[in-house]
């Protein structure tokens, strides 16, 4: 089986623009989360996100193009093309065809549909873009950058809600390893800090509502979570097989090595009881891997502020790496970064094999008390150096749909 490995990176998270800015304000302990300025919320029950601040893609994208792509299509490929930058890949006639792109989102164009309707009511059919549905697709993401890169391989999108970034990833590492490409540009992107979005996330009663601190309100893992705060961007990596990259003397972050996706089976919204789910899709990431539980020295969690999402990701990993899992360092980087949703997977991709490349362990922010059943190391609020071989990266959507990386870290 070919080996992989991470040559490229590109962030657009709410913390900064870029790999290296977001990097070091997650590694500061820094929050993204403020109130919402997307949109008037002064009415709703929940008035904040974790907004991009200062986004400018002009250095990317043509304002003629830009006319052309919703915001989590705009971050797609801002974050792609950062990521092949940083690869120093060139994408050319030669290697076109073995190059693919494979970035999903978990809702897409919902900014752009909640807009073009209130024209279509208000103005009438004859004033709707004629880009409005390219617009709104969830594979123009891929669809987008891949034009812009010239890559010709595969070119698809996974949508499986929270877990989609890392299924995006995990399906490319699937390609590479068969033979299909030579390289992959992956992750995941969202923007959905929109009226309905939040509208219908409060519904659910899974948004925070702690208004009045918004850089507090995610608080994974913590005895006084009241819920997830919905975040916005992309995260996106270049994935290459090993002796293709060795050959153009490429920098290597590390070694994506294990791939786990499976099904809970049992609700659409609420994990299987005790992580059931979840600790089978870690076992079947480790066991692709040819790692043993002891051989993971951290895990970038799913953590995302919610009551049965904390408490059973605890409980899994309890299961799967037993009396290890005490000495087994665990962080959410939702705290800072907020839920980005279909573009979860994706960023924290990029923390773990950032984690692992310059050995620190992001931390776990706006932990004070850990919440009942959570009982694990945390990297509570400051980050911490790391000597990381091995680490997991974890995503559980709604549906029950779960996904878990191995990555470790290259060796020659």
């Amino acid at each position: 089986m070919r080996r992989v490995v991470v040559t490229g990176l590109g962030l657009v998270t709410p913390l900064a623009m870029g790999m290296e800015n977001s990097w070091q304000a997650i590694v500061e302990g820094k929050c993204g989360i403020r109130e919402i300025t997307r949109f008037d919320a002064s009415e709703f029950p929940v008035r904040i996100a974790g907004e991009v601040p200062d986004f400018d893609p002009s250095e990317f994208i043509s304002k003629k193009d830009l006319k052309k792509m919703d915001l989590f299509i705009q971050y797609a490929v801002v974050a792609g093309l950062m990521a092949v930058k940083d690869a120093d890949l060139e994408i050319t006639e030669e290697n076109a065809q073995r190059v693919g792109v494979y970035v999903g989102a978990g809702i897409g164009g919902l900014p752009a549909i909640e807009h073009w309707h209130n024209v279509l009511k208000e103005k009438g059919p004859s004033r709707i873009t004629p880009f409005f549905i390219p617009m709104v697709i969830i594979n123009l993401a891929s669809g987008q950058l891949s034009i812009m890169t010239g890559a010709q391989g595969p070119n698809n999108s996974s949508v499986t809600a929270c877990a989609t970034g890392t299924h995006s990833i995990g399906d490319a590492f699937r390609l590479i390893q068969a033979g299909t490409v030579d390289a992959m540009i992956a992750g995941g992107t969202e923007s959905t800090i929109s009226p309905l979005c939040v509208a219908g996330f409060n519904a659910m009663k899974a948004l925070s509502r702690s208004n009045d601190n918004p850089s507090e309100a995610s608080r994974p893992f913590d005895r006084d979570r009241d819920g997830c705060v919905i975040g916005e961007g992309s995260g996106v990596l270049v994935l290459e097989e090993l002796e293709s990259a060795k050959s153009r003397g490429a920098r290597i972050y590390a070694e994506l090595s294990g791939y786990g996706m499976n099904s809970d089976a049992f609700h659409m919204t609420t994990p299987s009881p005790e992580g059931a789910g979840a600790a089978r899709c870690m076992n079947l990431a480790l066991k692709d891997a040819r790692l043993n539980a002891g051989d993971i020295d951290y895990i970038n969690a799913h953590g995302t502020s919610t009551h049965f999402n904390d408490l059973y990701e605890s409980m899994a990993i309890n299961t799967v790496f037993g009396d290890k899992a005490a000495s087994l360092a665990v962080s959410s980087t939702k705290g800072a970064t907020g839920h980005l949703l279909g573009g979860a997977g994706g960023i924290e991709a990029v923390f773990t094999a950032l984690s692992i490349a310059r050995r620190i362990m992001p931390p776990t922010i706006n932990h004070s008390s850990p919440g009942e059943g959570c009982d694990l190391d945390y990297v509570a609020n400051t980050a911490r150096e790391s000597d990381i071989r091995a680490a997991l990266s974890n995503s559980f959507g709604f549906g029950g749909t779960n996904a878990v990386l191995a990555m470790r870290r290259y060796e020659g």
